[in-house]
């Protein structure tokens, strides 16, 4: 059950994040929606951890979620902009 509240609170937080942060980089798609808010979870509780924020056994609530999602779509749009002017 956690999986699937995972993936539940994953793609609220990615929703959320592309509608702060909205821009024509930005991935699209329910599954690549869920992706963002899922890995800006996890990368919200790795940054939380290593501040010192969140316990070893705690993870990010879901404010963190959506600030790992903008952080994550923030890099995202970085990369496919700077790719974009490669070619």
């Amino acid at each position: 059950m956690s999986i699937i509240w995972t993936i539940i609170i994953g793609f609220i937080a990615g929703v959320i994040a592309k509608f702060l942060m909205p821009g024509r980089n930005e991935p699209s798609g329910f599954i690549m929606t869920t992706i963002l808010g899922i890995v800006g979870a996890f990368v919200a509780t790795y940054l939380g951890q290593a501040l010192g924020w969140y316990n070893a056994n705690e993870g990010a609530g879901f404010i963190g979620a959506i600030v790992g999602a903008i952080i994550v779509l923030a890099i995202w749009g970085f990369f496919a902009r700077r790719s974009s002017r490669a070619v």
